[in-house]
């Protein structure tokens, strides 16, 4: 088992990465035997993983329940979160509860804004089965849903007490959501470590078929990168903003589309490829570096153009509804090159509307 900690400025969390892991009773510490818990999952991810963990959990002597909402980033709404409070409240859980989130991002982003906000707080611990929850979301305590207006504009910063990646929960995960979880790690690249972007253009196939020795090189460095960041910024105050390449063009086609349309990770690699042509058009990223992350995101089946007949009209006004947007300017991660990545307010209206007709399947 690798571990990696998150280091916080009062506390600190492990994030434990392991193949099998999921049945080892020692695998979910600091839960010990009396405590309760409430489990909290999906029917699909239910189905192969809950009663590993409930087993696991009772061995240990823990009082476990569950709760299943829906499948889908459709379903990432108060009206889930509402089902989780009912069987809370109806199994009689206190503020001396954990509540474990069992899934992908979804999952993890529901559940967690649950913990935060049952009885004012209660403990949480994330069990990420995706490859994009893994790398990515169950780490660094962003929890919330969506509003039909936007995405992730309900929510709180909510920590865990640890983060437990089994990565023999990707052998069930569809091939599609493997490849939107690629999206998320060829991001880390672009924006913090050129090195693991090299990497990664030596290894992207390798990852794609789920090879375990690269995949848990990947988990671990996407994790160490992020808590690296998160131990800096918690809040999102600074430098946690760059772990934004590509979600405010990506926030944009999954509210247009609809929730669930078009997965995360898809959304965030057109957003990526706008964002690194917008760089070039300011004169900073290199054409060829647009090109490697290109040929990168091709290489891990991601799409690389807007949804058919999506115009730049219809990226701007849900862009300007964007979390990040301050004092009514729009805030944009871009690239200074590969590997360096840098916030700006200060973009042309016109230079943004032109890098989303590069990535727009009618240009």
């Amino acid at each position: 088992m690798i571990e990696v900690n998150v280091e916080l400025k009062d506390r600190r969390y492990p994030i434990r990465i392991g193949s099998h892991i999921l049945a080892e009773s020692s695998s979910y510490a600091p839960l010990k035997c009396g405590d309760k818990v409430m489990i909290v999952s999906n029917p699909t991810v239910a189905e192969h993983y809950l009663a590993t963990v409930s087993d696991s959990l009772n061995r240990l002597g823990c009082q476990v329940s569950s709760v299943l909402i829906p499948d889908g980033e459709q379903y990432k709404t108060l009206d889930s979160l509402n089902l989780i409070f009912t069987a809370l409240l109806q199994a009689n859980h206190g503020r001396d509860t954990t509540i474990i989130a069992l899934g992908g991002g979804v999952v993890g982003d529901v559940a967690g804004f649950a913990a935060a906000s049952y009885q004012r707080g209660v403990r949480l611990m994330q069990i990420p089965t995706t490859l994009l929850s893994q790398v990515d979301s169950s780490v660094g305590g962003k929890t919330g849903v969506n509003h039909a207006l936007g995405k992730n504009m309900i929510g709180a910063f909510y920590q865990p007490c640890a983060v437990i990646i089994d990565s023999a929960s990707l052998d069930t995960l569809p091939k599609r959501e493997v490849f939107a979880g690629l999206a998320e790690v060829i991001k880390y690249g672009a924006i913090l470590d050129l090195a693991f972007f090299e990497w990664l253009e030596q290894h992207i196939d390798d990852l794609v078929s789920l090879q375990p020795q690269q995949l848990h090189y990947c988990i671990q460095r996407c994790c160490q990168l992020k808590a690296d960041v998160v131990a800096r910024d918690e809040t999102e105050q600074g430098d946690r903003a760059l772990l934004n390449l590509g979600h405010t063009f990506g926030h944009a086609i999954e509210t247009h589309l609809g929730y669930g349309s078009w997965l995360h990770g898809e959304a965030v690699a057109v957003g990526m490829l706008m964002a690194a042509d917008l760089s070039h058009l300011l004169g900073n990223l290199s054409h060829q570096d647009v090109f490697r992350l290109e040929k990168l995101l091709v290489r891990a089946n991601l799409p690389t153009v807007s949804p058919d007949g999506m115009s730049a009209d219809d990226y701007l006004p849900l862009m300007m509804r964007d979390k990040k947007v301050l004092a009514g300017k729009l805030r944009l991660v871009l690239l200074q090159r590969l590997g360096q990545a840098y916030v700006t307010t200060n973009s042309d209206s016109a230079l943004v509307r032109q890098a989303i007709n590069h990535c727009s399947q009618f240009d």
